[in-house]
């Protein structure tokens, strides 16, 4: 433990060398991302899927974390900033450039197998003509050319917009300067759909941008096209929201939103080609720094190939499945859900377990005549959202329903402010989160009148109440009616929504209130149980672990003899496997079909197993700064099925999991037989 550490010992664990920095190991997920679309064992469709999903996370890592460093660095000279933005900037160009090699590869494999996408130059006259038509008809009423001259400002140009710097030149030889925005509206990839085509074949596909580009003298008639060029800026999108200075918080962010259209400009991406004096009009008056500009060789922005994926070729895509709906759960079974919670406690894995029953708990809540309240927290929902639904027919029959929509969730504030604003309409009674702190936790309580008593129904989770997403993520769901589970919850509530100064749970893990803390003694308490000549084993399955004081404790853990295995889909800032110092820690990072969402922690605790279920990652942010809710759970059979067939299979992944190394880099050996991979073992199951 830390009090019996040598000052030696103390003094190595503060060594930077043992610690990853943040934004590099971020990378280095992302670049676990690209292996999934550089594997040919992937179906082809699937690996344009990962191509995808790699390039919007490259956008919000810039328009995130980058940003903050950029802010960082202009509030002063900092040679560590400078130095590691510098490595960022290598790391993204090494990057993408891998990422564009995959996609030359990706899109040859496209074309052996019928989806062919064209340059311009390879169309026929009657494709040209085809092409021509369609721009007339469907894309030039939507487009707006910009002039850039002494009456005309410079345009702004919107975060994530594709454009085209267009030079041209007038009657007297006078060149200008022009911006045209690629509608985002119109399908980026068209088809080259003939009207004599056969039935059943698969039309070519083409850029928008080239289809623009080769029809831009329609924009500027009289004058000559010198040239045009595609380019695309990522804005600051890191708003820091006054909180304190709120008299509406609401307000305050809807103001904060609009104001993120205006932020720096933090990279713009720009064709390989691009002449320079295009390149430095760009650059001067978007006030851009030189080195963050990416020049790229291919189409930019190919988050946008998502496109292809409603490609109707099954044969290349991950094969269908159905989720599992428990029989006891099914919406036609004849048992009620609350006489089903009576008798036992109940765990889903989504997205092999259905999420419907989540949907169905709250609509059957929101009809039960006996239903007196419904509370719920709502981080991102999505469109369309029919827990929404189930909580506005709630008020129409008659329930008292509070919700807490959290406005800070980044990226879906715009969201969950036209939710927020239609609940309140309906009569629900609305709380925007807390000044300071974001509310993380994934909680939803039912108060049910049965007989003489009142009884607490509580499902707790560790992902959001979003049906979409449940889809594409692994999380778990535990539904519960433990009387002291259902009494934390109502604390819960009443310190999110009201005024409370509870320090003290029953049995959950509350942040920033008791979690740390608590995490703490855990970690220690096994430190102890090594050191006393036990068996001692952590096994912590998380999304991010970045927090130093939570690593610490696990180097401390491993220098004890305590057996450490973290699973760590993204940001890892500890190093495995250092002598002395990590011996006994392994780090996994598995990267599948689905994206890694749910949060374990195991304990071993000499043979008394606890396990805890959650929202919270060990990061700083989520232990200090946001209400974040673990849950304990003590259902034998269920801490049976998460020991040893989730965790188990996480731990013995051969096909998916990449192991951590010394120095921070992941290997990933697919060498074993037979290749285990947990995710399709958890779809067979």
């Amino acid at each position: 433990m830390a009090s019996t550490a040598s000052p030696v010992e103390a003094l190595s664990l503060n060594d930077p060398s043992l610690y990853v920095d943040r934004e590099l190991s971020l990378l280095a997920f992302q670049h676990r991302v690209l292996e999934e679309a550089q594997d040919t064992a992937n179906p082809l469709l699937e690996r344009v899927k990962f191509l995808s999903i790699l390039f919007s996370n490259i956008d919000e890592f810039f328009m995130v974390r980058f940003a903050v460093l950029k802010q960082k660095a202009a509030a002063g000279p900092d040679s560590a900033i400078t130095e590691q933005l510098e490595r960022i900037r290598i790391a993204v160009q090494r990057l993408t450039g891998d990422a564009y090699e995959a996609w030359r590869e990706i899109e040859a494999a496209l074309r052996n197998s019928g989806i062919e996408l064209r340059d311009y130059s390879e169309l026929t006259n009657r494709e040209s003509s085809l092409m021509e038509t369609y721009f007339r008809q469907v894309v030039y009423p939507v487009l707006t050319p910009l002039a850039f001259d002494p009456g005309r400002p410079f345009p702004h140009i919107s975060n994530l917009s594709l454009n085209l710097a267009v030079a041209v030149r007038d009657a007297k030889g006078v060149e200008r300067f022009a911006r045209v925005k690629i509608p985002d509206t119109l399908p980026q990839l068209v088809p080259v759909a003939m009207p004599d085509q056969p039935a059943g074949s698969r039309p070519a596909l083409i850029w928008l941008e080239q289809l623009i580009i080769e029809n831009l003298h329609a924009l500027f008639p009289g004058l000559e096209i010198i040239e045009a060029y595609p380019f695309r800026v990522t804005r600051d999108a890191e708003v820091e929201i006054q909180e304190l200075e709120s008299d509406d918080l609401l307000e305050t962010i809807e103001e904060a939103v609009w104001q993120r259209r205006f932020r720096a400009v933090v990279r713009m991406q720009v064709s390989r080609d691009i002449p320079e004096h295009l390149l430095e009009t760009l650059i001067a008056n978007l006030e851009l720094d030189p080195r963050d500009v990416y020049r790229v060789d291919g189409p930019l922005d190919l988050s946008r190939l998502r496109q292809l994926l409603a490609v109707d070729r099954p044969d290349l895509k991950d094969a269908a499945f159905l989720p599992y709906t428990p029989p006891e759960l099914h919406p036609k079974s004849e048992d009620d859900i609350f006489a089903v919670l009576r008798r036992d406690d109940l765990l889903l894995h989504h997205p092999f377990d259905s999420f419907q029953p989540v949907v169905e708990f709250l609509r059957r809540a929101a009809v039960d005549p006996d239903v007196l309240a419904i509370k719920i927290t709502l981080y991102r929902v999505g469109r369309n959202s029919p827990i929404v639904e189930s909580l506005l027919s709630a008020i129409e029959n008659g329930k008292q329903v509070a919700v807490l929509v959290e406005l800070k969730a980044r990226f879906d504030e715009e969201s969950n402010i036209e939710w927020a604003r239609a609940l309140e309409a309906a009569g629900v009674h609305v709380v925007y989160g807390l000044v300071g702190l974001k509310v993380h936790s994934k909680v939803a309580l039912v108060v049910r009148r049965e007989g003489d008593t009142m009884r607490r129904y509580v499902h707790l989770g560790t992902g959001n109440y979003n049906p979409t997403t449940a889809r594409l993520y692994t999380d778990l769901s535990f539904f519960t009616s433990d009387e002291q589970i259902g009494a934390d919850v109502t604390d819960l509530f009443n310190y999110v929504t009201g005024y409370s100064a509870k320090n003290e749970f029953r049995k959950l893990l509350v942040a920033p209130i008791n979690m740390h803390e608590k995490l703490e003694e855990l970690i220690k308490r096994e430190i102890g149980h090594a050191e006393r000549g036990a068996k001692a084993h952590l096994i912590l399955k998380m999304n991010g672990l970045e927090d130093l004081h939570m690593i610490r404790l696990l180097y401390q853990a491993s220098q004890a003899g305590v057996q450490v295995d973290l699973v760590v889909r993204g940001i890892c800032g500890l190093r495995a496997g250092i002598p002395g110092v990590s011996d006994n820690i392994r780090v996994i990072s598995i990267v599948g079909r689905f994206l890694e969402h749910s949060r374990i922690y195991y304990f071993h605790n000499d043979g008394r197993e606890e396990i805890f279920l959650g929202s919270a990652d060990l990061m700083s942010r989520n232990l200090h700064h946001r209400v974040e809710l673990l849950f304990p759970v003590e259902n034998k059979r269920i801490m049976a099925r998460l020991r040893e067939d989730i965790l188990a299979k996480y731990l013995t992944d051969n096909r998916n999991a990449r192991h951590m190394l010394p120095d921070g880099s992941y290997e990933w050996d697919k060498s074993g037989e037979p290749g285990l991979d947990s995710q399709a073992q958890f779809l067979a199951r």
